[in-house]
């Protein structure tokens, strides 16, 4: 970086087809991406299917998430944060897992700015939470929509209960109960009534 100021500023780019090679090796992108997100159950990977699972429920078709963004979705103004969670892992369980979202809040990061002062804080207008609900192995198919929950919880909500995790049950309450896929957006519309970005005016621009 010059001393004028000048940024490294990364281009958009065109996203990869799964038929595009590697230069020196005989590989194609496909099967990078069967080596990194072969497995959909992995932790990692079932969030990044609850987010796209989500944008498809909100029409958003050109979408592509963003590592260290504030929240996970745009969509008509509206900030989303996703999460998910689900009864099975990829190891060995004595029983399926208790259902609990944790990092609810996050102190937001601008390469330029550092830090947000604010400290750690709820980052997102409305917050959806996606359950993986298959119980045993063998019926458990993370592209079958039939397996998810969702619950849609605006966020002064969580601002009033001031924890960092929260429980299945907890959400169920916030919520009002489980929203359809298909009515997710309505759900999320609903929620962000009165709930304020953080994310516009100042250095967060």
């Amino acid at each position: 970086m010059s001393d004028d100021g000048e940024w490294l500023v990364p281009p958009d780019r065109e996203p990869l087809n799964g038929f595009d090679t590697f230069v020196g090796f005989d590989a194609t992108v496909a099967d990078f991406w069967q080596f990194a997100l072969g497995d959909l159950r992995m932790n990692n990977a079932r969030g990044y299917l609850a987010e796209f699972v989500v944008a498809k429920a909100l029409g958003l078709q050109k979408v592509r998430r963003m590592e260290w963004d504030a929240y996970d979705l745009l969509w008509e103004g509206v900030t989303i944060e996703v999460k998910s969670s689900g009864y099975l892992q990829l190891w060995d369980q004595r029983r399926p897992s208790k259902i609990v979202f944790t990092g609810l809040t996050g102190t937001r990061w601008h390469p330029r700015h550092d830090l947000d002062p604010s400290g750690k804080r709820y980052n997102a207008m409305v917050y959806v939470f996606c359950v993986q609900t298959a119980t045993e192995h063998k019926r458990y198919e993370p592209l079958r929509l039939d397996q998810w929950t969702f619950y849609v919880v605006a966020r002064s909500k969580l601002v009033a209960l001031a924890q960092k995790s929260v429980g299945l049950a907890r959400v169920r309450v916030l919520s009002g109960g489980q929203v359809a896929w298909p009515e997710l957006g309505a759900a999320v519309k609903q929620a962000a009534i009165e709930e304020a970005r953080d994310d516009d005016g100042d250095c967060w621009e």
